[in-house]
């Protein structure tokens, strides 16, 4: 698989970062076991989904939440965990961040993030796909929080010091398309701060990798040069500690800067090997799915632990942010 270059064209969608129609079949099914054809570009090594699933828009509106939530607004359960995991985000940009600056949240989620950017002086808008997770921003938190897609956001060209998309551009039929976007509401020297699940990834198992709501997929190098492609420099690129997510962070210049080649040596196979390799007796045989398993149920006793007295979104948050005091919210200075 990783070295069939010449290969029949197997991709009814043209590659979304170098355009390509060369593809090769990646896998068959999705985390669930059903059926999910997944391809893998053969100049650039992007992955997606091929044939695109019907109704995405519908699906993400009224279905996505339910599905694997079970909610369709977020209990306190998932108001605690996403509160936990806003400090997280706020860390990794918070030296970018100056008080008064204007934050936009795509793919805002129940408001957690964006509550916190206001509570350190910024002037935040979300954008929210579902109705019910955008609707309790707003009545919870009184958040300026737009149910909708960013395709259809009315926003001013150069409006915004930072963009956020955090677990978003996986979810988005045209990755190029969102980051042209987000790059034009930002002004000049301003950030896009992107995170993503990292396709290489070894810390889940193997038929875990793919599935329905991630429409592609990325690596460090064809999330660097999506960016690029749409005039935006890299600044900082991480993958975390296990391996499964990548964070990113771009900046607007006054002079678009084109990648070198939207061809990527090497990368089509070093993917491919990836996943052909990672078996689930090599995945059971590392430590992964045991820390998996134990930082699982942590997680699960200190969210029953802290929302027995649950009394409302607003309040928890407050606390979690609260208990920052022994390591204060600090607004940092930009680059």
């Amino acid at each position: 698989m990783g070295n069939n270059r010449a290969g029949q064209d197997t991709s009814g969608i043209p590659c979304n970062l170098c355009g390509s129609s060369g593809a090769d079949e990646l896998s068959l099914v999705d985390r669930d076991g059903n059926h999910l054809r997944t391809v893998i570009c053969r100049n650039c090594g992007l992955v997606w989904t091929d044939p695109r699933p019907a109704g995405v828009r519908e699906f993400y509106e009224k279905e996505y939440r339910l599905r694997y939530k079970g909610t369709y607004k977020p209990k306190p359960k998932h108001v605690y965990r996403a509160g936990k995991v806003a400090v997280a985000r706020y860390e990794r940009i918070r030296g970018y961040i100056r008080k008064e600056m204007s934050l936009l949240d795509v793919g805002s989620g129940g408001g957690e993030f964006i509550y916190l950017m206001r509570k350190v002086g910024c002037k935040t808008i979300g954008i929210e796909p579902n109705e019910g997770y955008a609707g309790y921003a707003v009545s919870e938190y009184g958040l300026d929080v737009r149910a909708g897609f960013m395709q259809d956001a009315m926003l001013e060209d150069g409006s915004q010091d930072i963009v956020t998309m955090w677990h978003v551009l996986e979810h988005t039929e045209d990755p190029t398309l969102v980051i042209g976007m987000a790059g034009g509401w930002i002004r000049q020297g301003g950030i896009l701060a992107l995170e993503v699940p990292n396709v290489e990834a070894t810390c889940m198992s193997p038929p875990h990798r793919f599935h329905l709501a991630h429409l592609y997929n990325f690596n460090p190098d064809t999330l660097r040069r999506l960016g690029e492609k749409a005039g935006l420099k890299i600044v900082e690129q991480a993958v975390s500690g296990d391996g499964g997510n990548i964070t990113a962070i771009f900046r607007k210049h006054e002079v678009a800067i084109p990648p070198d080649s939207l061809f990527i040596d090497g990368n089509y196979d070093r993917i491919a090997g990836v996943v052909r390799n990672h078996t689930v007796a090599r995945h059971y045989a590392s430590r992964h799915p045991y820390l998996r398993f134990a930082k699982k149920i942590r997680s699960a006793l200190d969210e029953k632990i802290s929302t027995i007295n649950y009394a409302g979104g607003k309040r928890l948050l407050d606390g979690i942010f609260g208990l920052q005091a022994d390591a204060p919210l600090r607004l940092g200075d930009p680059d």
